[in-house]
C-alpha cells in the first residue's frame, strides 16, 4: 500500500471525534494544535478531555454517536473502545465522502496519524501505514535527539528572509543559489551570528559579504552506518561532492539526487587528476556559492593530503571546516577484534603508509608498539625483512585486514617471519603488527603456527 504523504490545513475546518477515552485524548491533542473546529461525541469523557471542553477548546456532545453527527464534517476520527462502532462510523463516512480514520483498524482507515517531530513550523512525520506505530515512535525519538532544539525560531527567521529576497532580487540563478546557501545548516547558525548577515539585500552586497566554505569530510571505512551524524548531514546537503576513489558507493548514494559527484581519487598510484586540479575544482565551486564537500576515506587528516588542500584554500581566501571520520586503523582493529593498545604489551601505536614503513629503523626500537601500516602493498616481503633487521621478533603477530567492517572484509593473520608468504587480499588493505594482535588471533583460530608464543 503506497500512501501519499501530505500536510493538511485544518484551521477552521469542522472535524468530528467519536469517542473520548485515552486514545481519543491523544488524537484530540494533535487536532487542537491545528486550529480545527472540533466536536467530540461520547457518553463519558477522559478527565482531561472534560477540562478541555469546559475551557471551550471543543464542543462535547455527551451522548452516543448518531449517523447524523457526520454531516458537514471535513474529517472524522473513530476512537471508541468498540471496533463495531468504529467500523460503522467509517463505512457511513465513506458513503458521505468524508475521509475517516478508525484507530488501530487498518482496513477501516483512509489515512493514518504519523509520529511527528516538531520544531515550530518544521514537522517531520513518520508513517508505517499502520503496520507498527511502535517502530514509527522509535524513529521519531531518534530523529528528535539529532535535531537542534532551536530549529523552529531559525526556520521562522529563514522564512521571513526568503520572502524579502523573493520580493527584492529578480528570478534567476543568483537568487536560487542564495536561497539554497541560506538554507544550509549542517550544525546550526549560532545565535551570536544573525542569519540576516548571510543574506544581503542586493547582488552587489552579496558579492561583498558572502563567505565561501569547503567541508573536508571523513567518510570512514566505507560502511554508511559508521558516518558521523554531521558528515551525513553535509553529504545530503552538498551541491558538489569531490570524493576519493576509496569512498564506497553506498555512501555516495546518500547524496541529494541533483548533487554533482566527481571522483578525484587514484588507485594503485594511478592518477586521473592532479592535486592542483583538485584544489582548483574546490575553489571554483566554492566561489560559485555551491556547498562543496571534499569527501575522503577514513579521516581527512590522515594520509589524505589535507595539508596541501588547506594551504590552497587559505591562499584563495576560502574558509573550510574539517569533519572527522573513523580512520581505517580503528576499523581494521574492530574487524580483527583486538585493541591497538594493551597494558601488558602495547603502550603506543605507530601509524605509517607502506612507503614509509621501511624507515622505522631510524626510530628507537619499539617492541611494545602496535604498528599500523596503511596501503602496505601486495608484496610484504621487503617490509618484513626490514623489520626483522631492525630486531623485531620473527614471532611478532601480524594481521592483514582488507575492506574493514564491510560485508566482504577479509582478515589474514600470520607472524612477521611468514608475512611475505601471506595470501594477497582485496584493496584497500591495512596491516596491524604487534603483540596486541596475538590473543585475539589465537581466539579466532586465524593465526599461523607459532603465533601463540609469548612476547
Amino acid at each position: 500500500m503506497i500512501l501519499l504523504p501530505i500536510f493538511l490545513k485544518l484551521d477552521g475546518r469542522s472535524c468530528l471525534l467519536v469517542g473520548a477515552g485515552k486514545v481519543a485524548l491523544d488524537k484530540a491533542r494533535s487536532l487542537l494544535k491545528t486550529g480545527v473546529s472540533l466536536r467530540v461525541v461520547a457518553p463519558q469523557a477522559h478527565p482531561e478531555l472534560q477540562q478541555l471542553a469546559q475551557a471551550g477548546n471543543f464542543e462535547w456532545l455527551q451522548r452516543k454517536f448518531q449517523f447524523s453527527d457526520l454531516n458537514g464534517n471535513f474529517l472524522v476520527i473513530a476512537a471508541t473502545d468498540s471496533p463495531e462502532v468504529n467500523a460503522a462510523v467509517y463505512h457511513r463516512a465513506v458513503e458521505l465522502g468524508i475521509v475517516c480514520n478508525s484507530v488501530d483498524d487498518i482496513p477501516n482507515c483512509d489515512f493514518f496519524f504519523g509520529s511527528v517531530v516538531s520544531r515550530g513550523n518544521l514537522q517531520i512525520a513518520i508513517s508505517t501505514a499502520g503496520e507498527s506505530p511502535a517502530f514509527a515512535q522509535r524513529l521519531r525519538s531518534e530523529i528528535d535527539e539529532q535535531l537542534p532544539k532551536d530549529l523552529g525560531p531559525w526556520l521562522e527567521s529563514l522564512g521571513q528572509l526568503r520572502r524579502e529576497i523573493l520580493a527584492t532580487l529578480p528570478p534567476g540563478e543568483p537568487r536560487r543559489l542564495l536561497l539554497h546557501q541560506l538554507a544550509q545548516r549542517p550544525v546550526g547558525v549560532p545565535e551570536s551570528t544573525p542569519l540576516r548577515r548571510m543574506a544581503p539585500a542586493s547582488g552587489e552586497e552579496q558579492s561583498a559579504h558572502s563567505k565561501e566554505k569547503i567541508y573536508l569530510v571523513g567518510a570512514g571505512p566505507g560502511d554508511p552506518d559508521l558516518l558521523t551524524v554531521k558528515a551525513l548531514r553535509l553529504i545530503q546537503a552538498a551541491d558538489v561532492i569531490l570524493h576519493d576513489d576509496l569512498v564506497s558507493q553506498a555512501i555516495l548514494d546518500l547524496a541529494a539526487p541533483g548533487a554533482e559527484i566527481v571522483n578525484v581519487g587514484k588507485r594503485c598510484g594511478v592518477k586521473t587528476i592532479t592535486q592542483d586540479e583538485i584544489n582548483t575544482l574546490m575553489i571554483d565551486h566554492a566561489l560559485a556559492h555551491r556547498i562543496v564537500v571534499r569527501l575522503k576515506g577514513g579521516d581527512p587528516l590522515l594520509f589524505g593530503r589535507a595539508t596541501e588542500e588547506m594551504t590552497a584554500l587559505n591562499n584563495a581566501g576560502v574558509h573550510f571546516e574539517i569533519v572527522s571520520g573513523i580512520t581505517a586503523a580503528f576499523a581494521a582493529a574492530a574487524a580483527v577484534g583486538c585493541s591497538l593498545t594493551n597494558r601488558d604489551c602495547a603502550s603506543s601505536v605507530v601509524i605509517s603508509t607502506g612507503h614509509h614503513a621501511h624507515t622505522y629503523k631510524t626510530l628507537p626500537r619499539m617492541e611494545d608498539a602496535t604498528r599500523v601500516v596503511y596501503m602496505p602493498g601486495r608484496n610484504l616481503t621487503l617490509l618484513a625483512e626490514d623489520w626483522l633487521r631492525e630486531g623485531l621478533s620473527p614471532e611478532l603477530p601480524c594481521a592483514l585486514v582488507s575492506r574493514a567492517l564491510l560485508p566482504d572484509q577479509q582478515i589474514r593473520c600470520t607472524t612477521l617471519a611468514a608475512l611475505g608468504d601471506v595470501e594477497s587480499v582485496l584493496a584497500p588493505s591495512l596491516l596491524i603488527a604487534g603483540w596486541a594482535v596475538r590473543e585475539v588471533a589465537a581466539t579466532l583460530h586465524l593465526a599461523a603456527d607459532g603465533l601463540s608464543v609469548s612476547a
